[in-house]
């Protein structure tokens, strides 16, 4: 299931640090195949949107029990309204899942990308991240917070400073 990590020595160190507090994991939704969303969406239907299909609900399932294996049953799971999204972060079945609607994508309406990543970076900095948390988006919103790529399904662990700033510490890529 892991199939590389970034700046850290080994995948346990991000384990580790994801339990310690201070840190919080991004998660790309998970496989959903094709590009963007049709022009006319409806992010309160999701028969209008681009959406998991059974390999991104096992990758999904694979990711949640992933972190299980690593220590982690129970977390703070935030994610966007995107139906991808919502499906991605209820399999992982780490807890109760609530929107933050900062998390949308912004893809096709770029003038929101600045407003939405300053209320993420608010929304981190006054979390108490005393427990694993984890924030389910989308590629556009976790380059815009972090500087990084992310593949469908990659987890982006991050660390957040005592000025509150973020940066990452690694990855791991659940799709093979």
């Amino acid at each position: 299931m892991i199939l590389g990590s970034i700046g850290v020595s080994n995948a346990d160190d991000l384990w580790g640090a994801l339990k310690s507090g201070n840190h919080l994991v991004l998660i790309r939704h998970a496989f959903a195949p094709g590009y963007s969303d049709p022009d006319h969406f409806d992010v309160k239907d999701c028969k209008t949107q681009r959406n998991l299909n059974d390999k991104g609900r096992q990758q999904s399932k694979d990711i949640g029990d992933l972190f299980r294996t690593n220590g982690i049953s129970n977390a703070v799971v935030r994610t966007s309204q995107w139906c991808r999204c919502l499906e991605t972060a209820r399999l992982l079945k780490l807890g109760q899942v609530s929107e933050l609607p900062s998390l949308n994508s912004f893809f096709k309406n770029a003038e929101r990308e600045r407003d939405q990543t300053e209320k993420t970076k608010f929304w981190i900095q006054n979390a108490p991240l005393n427990i694993p948390t984890v924030l389910v988006s989308h590629q556009v919103n976790i380059t815009a917070l972090t500087g990084y790529t992310p593949a469908s399904g990659e987890m982006v662990f991050v660390r957040r400073s005592i000025n509150g700033s973020i940066s990452v510490i690694g990855s791991i890529q659940t799709l093979e």
